[in-house]
């Protein structure tokens, strides 16, 4: 891998954001959080509850699909790619983007989103996540990990199964 980027994908609260951080941390590469990329309006709805649509959704996407094409480094990204066409937007002109999906039960990360403080996304939009949610086909090259295990192993399990040692 010369360039990779690793796009780290799934439901709000399946573990992104941390799991993302520790894995670019742990490799010395350049992180994006995809919230960051949100314009206002979007946070705006989510806080206030309001799930947003494919055309909330579009400009975001490109903003992060901008952001990896302006990358000279490897870079890990995270971003909910919850639904195939945006992966694929997500992919284009990225042939080293490397998919790992954060695959977790309702009732667990329903839990998780419970105990989280401080962000904008509420728990009472899992439902809309996981209706929206169009698992990795096999085509689509991405490495699923289960996020029912402690954090230093699913980013240990994303490190050895990507080869991503330097």
């Amino acid at each position: 891998m010369q360039n990779p980027i690793v796009l780290v994908m799934g439901v709000s609260g399946s573990g992104k954001t941390t799991i993302g951080a520790m894995l670019a941390g742990r490799l010395g590469w350049k992180y994006a959080e995809a919230d960051d990329f949100h314009p206002p309006a979007n946070v705006e709805k989510m806080h206030n509850g309001i799930p947003l649509t494919d055309e909330d959704r579009w400009p975001w996407l490109r903003a992060i699909a901008a952001w990896m094409q302006e990358q000279t480094d490897p870079a890990v990204v995270t971003c909910s790619a919850l639904k195939r066409k945006y992966r694929e937007l997500l992919r284009e002109g990225r042939p080293d983007l490397h998919l790992v999906y954060l695959d977790g039960s309702k009732e667990l990360i329903s839990g998780r989103l419970a105990a989280r403080h401080g962000h904008f996304f509420p728990k009472q939009l899992l439902d809309t996540q996981f209706a929206d949610l169009e698992p990795p086909q096999a085509d689509e090259d991405a490495l699923t990990v289960s996020i029912d295990q402690p954090l230093e192993k699913i980013v240990q399990e994303i490190y050895e199964r990507l080869g991503l040692a330097r």
